[in-house]
């Protein structure tokens, strides 16, 4: 199961309590070289809440790494 897919589950907001959310990947360039050249390297998960838009960033790449109890145990601590 994806990280992104575990967040949508379990999603409570922190600031309104609501528990409706849209996630997006965003691509980003680095610095030096990946700047220059324009290579979208840094990846982030965006996690905004329907009910009041806060926003909240992840790095999917250190969710996905996790195994699926690690993934859970992340996600408790993440949304309680």
């Amino acid at each position: 199961m994806s990280a992104e897919t575990v967040i949508q589950r379990n999603f409570k907001c922190t600031k309104c309590s609501g528990n409706q959310c849209r996630t997006k990947e965003v691509a980003m360039t680095g610095t030096g070289l990946s700047k220059m050249f324009d290579i979208q390297h840094n990846r982030f998960l965006f996690v905004s809440c329907e009910g009041c838009g806060f926003v909240e960033v992840y790095n999917p790449a250190i969710l996905n790494n996790k195994s699926s109890g690690q993934l859970g145990n992340i996600m408790d601590i993440l949304f309680g």
